[in-house]
């Protein structure tokens, strides 16, 4: 079950929103994450990328292979992955096979599928599912319920109105 989010957690999320700002200023969806380690250091970050590479250039498998290919297992299970967006079923089995230990996200996958059908988007060719169906024994935390949550919303109706 996910948790709320820690006071510490704002500063990382709103460096998530900074790159998915930059994401849709590149015309792309609106997704951006970071790596925190242990000492509290941003280490890696990534934003979303579909529209320059491919349909699977998500910022969070961008950086479980940053992840597998710098750091040892070991400071792999104490690093954060903190993201706009709950993880996409192929996002999370990434972060579980690297074992990236803690998970914190802004908006919930469910939330996003609410706003895209206020949008009269097309449903996602997949089905989402709570991360913690996915990965097993991490801890995560979110969504955020406040003016963060609203930021990301915004940023991602910025992008769907141009549609």
């Amino acid at each position: 079950m996910s948790k709320s989010l820690l006071k510490k957690d704002r500063k990382y999320l709103e460096r998530c929103l900074k790159l998915a700002a930059e994401a849709v200023e590149a015309g792309d969806e609106a997704f951006g994450s970071v790596l925190v380690n242990d000492a509290g250091e941003i280490i890696a970050e990534a934003r979303n990328r579909v529209n320059e590479k491919t349909i699977l250039a998500h910022p969070e498998i961008d950086l479980a292979y940053w992840a597998a290919e710098n750091l040892s297992e070991e400071d792999r299970a104490k690093t954060t992955m903190y993201t706009t967006g709950e993880h996409c079923p192929m996002c999370a089995a990434a972060q579980g096979w690297v074992g990236i230990g803690t998970l914190v996200y802004l908006s919930s996958a469910k939330q996003l599928g609410e706003w895209q059908k206020e949008f009269d988007l097309p449903a996602a060719k997949i089905h989402f599912l709570p991360v913690e169906n996915i990965i097993k024994n991490i801890e995560v935390r979110g969504p955020d319920d406040g003016d963060l949550l609203q930021k990301i919303k915004a940023l991602h109706v910025h992008i769907w109105s141009k549609k």
